[in-house]
């Protein structure tokens, strides 16, 4: 695969075409909800290919979605289902994505679908790295196709970018571009409740400077508090910052949310968000941030600015406030208290305490690091052991 500003520069012309390609994996909620969302962009330069296992699951999706769409009369994109499509055959991933040659690819299949890993994780370890294994299941032989079709698409990954791109790129393989999700669901919370705080109705001016791993996402939006962890955050009302209690905001950010699948209309909007920001930065030729966990293979999450750099479009961890040191060490203490405690040589370490808690909680034991070569096995494993009986016990 060429560099993501190579690959850029291909995308920049497709987009200048209006000839602009997007290859939705994996056809879940989280699917369904950005295929949605691109329909409802009434864009007639954009075309979308669905691609998963059951054709005849996928097309019940598509019709669903193309009528509602034609109804509220914004349905100009084309729609194509590619299925019989195994996310364990790499071969068959390379053969549909050399086949449609997609500008952006994301990935929003799941290798447990249907169960929010959190509600098992959360209330018995309070962290979410446990679940890194299946996280990585399905992306890295999507990232081998991708690797191996050389495409020049833009890949965009769902689930826990925190960990799983830098386990990627650590162990020398192809690895997404961006992640969605996780810190940008937090970032809107923080808005809103800026704006509250600030007695102003137009929270679109309010802007926000931040930077954590998946844990703050989870213990700020469920518990409105930080366990006592000094993160790197900066408020601005119209280019203005302004001095607010960080305390406060982060407790207002305490708010009640679905716990069902319709959580995910956030995932699907952080994809859309980013296919979005590249496909603005050319078209208005201004910068575009977003706030990305596993940019650039970096561990946790981190504000991206896209645009153009030296005349050239590009993305690039913002430094402007914060610098990457600052970000870094701070998403590292939130990794950790996460279960992550590095990603570093093609393995993911989990911390001492989770293989603790884990063990109390669950009466296994996971081991201390897990290779890339034992992905599968690792993943097989957490499912047999820990997800299969908890659901039972419901």
């Amino acid at each position: 695969m060429r560099t993501l500003q190579e690959r850029l520069k291909i995308i920049e012309r497709h987009i200048n075409e209006k000839n602009i390609k997007v290859m939705i994996i994996g056809l879940g909620s989280v699917g369904s909800y950005l295929l949605d969302y691109l329909i409802s962009k009434n864009d007639s330069g954009i075309s979308v290919v669905v691609v998963g296992r059951d054709e005849e699951k996928m097309q019940t999706k598509v019709n669903i979605t193309r009528i509602a769409g034609l109804i509220r009369g914004i349905n100009k994109s084309h729609v194509y289902i590619e299925g019989g499509v195994d996310l364990n055959d790499i071969d068959t991933i390379q053969k549909v994505i050399e086949k449609h040659q997609p500008d952006f690819i994301v990935n929003s299949s799941r290798a447990y679908p249907g169960l929010k890993y959190g509600s098992i994780s959360w209330a018995n370890v309070r962290a979410y790295g446990i679940w890194s294994p299946l996280a990585i299941r399905f992306i890295k032989n999507i990232m081998e196709a991708c690797d191996k079709a050389d495409t020049d698409a833009i890949v965009i990954n769902t689930s826990y970018s925190d960990a799983v791109i830098p386990w990627l790129k650590s162990a020398g393989k192809a690895y997404p571009d961006f992640g969605s999700g996780n810190l940008n669901h937090l970032v809107p919370r923080m808005k809103f409740a800026a704006a509250e705080m600030l007695g102003v109705e137009d929270y679109w001016n309010v802007d926000i400077m931040f930077a954590a791993g998946h844990f703050h996402d989870v213990c700020i939006s469920k518990e409105g508090q930080t366990e006592n962890v000094d993160l790197p955050l900066k408020i601005y009302y119209k280019g203005q910052e302004k001095e607010l209690s960080n305390d406060q905001l982060y407790l207002a950010c305490k708010i009640a949310m679905p716990v069902d699948q319709t959580r995910n209309m956030m995932n699907a909007s952080s994809n859309y968000q980013i296919i979005t920001a590249v496909i603005e930065a050319v078209r208005r030729h201004e910068d575009q941030k977003v706030f990305i966990p596993g940019f650039g293979g970096n561990i946790g999450g981190y504000p991206v600015q896209i645009g153009y750099k030296d005349g050239q479009l590009d993305a690039w961890i913002d430094e402007s406030v914060f610098s990457f040191e600052e970000m870094n060490k701070s998403d590292r203490v939130s990794m950790a208290l996460d279960g992550v405690e590095d990603v570093v040589n093609g393995e993911l370490i989990y911390t001492d305490a989770l293989i603790e808690k884990a063990k109390m909680a669950f009466g296994v034991r996971l081991p201390k690091k897990v290779p890339f070569e034992d992905i599968e096995k690792t993943a097989e494993f957490i499912i047999d052991e820990i997800i299969l009986p908890q659901i039972e016990k419901k």
